[in-house]
């Protein structure tokens, strides 16, 4: 009993730690985005781009592999929806390059500035990066 109660603890620990949190509600938020992106697709940009292309309907578009028979249901490459899927994949893609781009601006870290200085091998005081000659033991560098 001691050790079922333990694991819990574990478990309990492992569970409540940010990233594990901030992980799932990611998966929830990019499920919830992802109906969103396939909503997009399916009901506002193919439509459109199908009436441009002469009326077709890309999420009924199919290669047809063997006709249907009896009880057997046809066989077929829907491409259609393969197309959508792709482009679902480019917005989502897209998407989410500029939410990390933006979220990479709020987070830039300082570069540290280029050193202007080094050090005398031979007498270890600091000098100009640009000098071939230390001012304090006048050696050649």
């Amino acid at each position: 009993m001691q050790k079922a109660k333990q694991t819990f603890s574990d478990f309990k620990a492992f569970a409540m730690k940010g990233n594990v949190v901030d992980l799932a509600v990611g998966v929830i938020i990019g499920s919830a985005f992802g109906k969103i992106v396939s909503s997009l697709v399916a009901d506002i940009i193919m439509p459109p781009l199908g009436l441009l292309m002469g009326g077709v309907d890309f999420a009924n578009k199919e290669f047809v592999l063997r006709a249907a028979s009896g009880n057997m249901p046809a066989i077929a490459l829907r491409y259609g929806m393969f197309i959508n899927s792709v482009i679902d994949f480019i917005i989502i893609a897209f998407a989410i390059f500029m939410v990390i781009k933006q979220l990479s601006k709020l987070k830039k870290e300082e570069i540290p500035p280029e050193p202007n200085t080094k050090e005398c091998p031979f007498c270890f005081t600091h000098i100009s990066i640009k000098a071939t000659k230390c001012p304090n033991c006048t050696s050649s560098l």
